[in-house]
């Protein structure tokens, strides 16, 4: 099977290809789940090393950095199982409010420089 037709066109004419070209559910919900980690790891991912390095205390990043990994785990199992909602809305802000809590105490470190 394949998700293209250009790649599905290397199998002969028009009519012939179409039976290779098809999704697949499961395929699909793991394509939007690796989707949605992607938008939300990388912004993390950049905001936490200038918080790594801004001069906040130990224990602060570790609480923010480990609460935003057990989110996004919740998260992807949420999506991929799928469990009923808000579950997977509740995990996806958490971990959105722990990366605006970094950006706020960022901002907060910048002013009182």
């Amino acid at each position: 099977a394949f998700a293209n037709p250009e790649d599905a066109s290397v199998h002969g004419k028009e009519e012939l290809a179409k039976k290779y070209l098809r999704s697949d559910p499961d395929v699909e919900r793991i394509r939007r789940i690796h989707l949605n980690d992607l938008e939300n790891i990388v912004p993390f991912a950049v905001i936490g090393l200038f918080y790594s390095v801004s001069g906040v205390s130990y224990s602060t990043a570790w609480w923010h950095y480990h609460i935003f990994l057990g989110a996004r785990i919740f998260h992807t199992i949420a999506y991929f199982i799928p469990l009923p909602q808000p579950c997977r809305g509740l995990s996806w802000g958490i971990g959105y409010f722990v990366t605006f809590s970094m950006v706020y105490k960022l901002i907060m470190a910048g002013l009182a420089m």
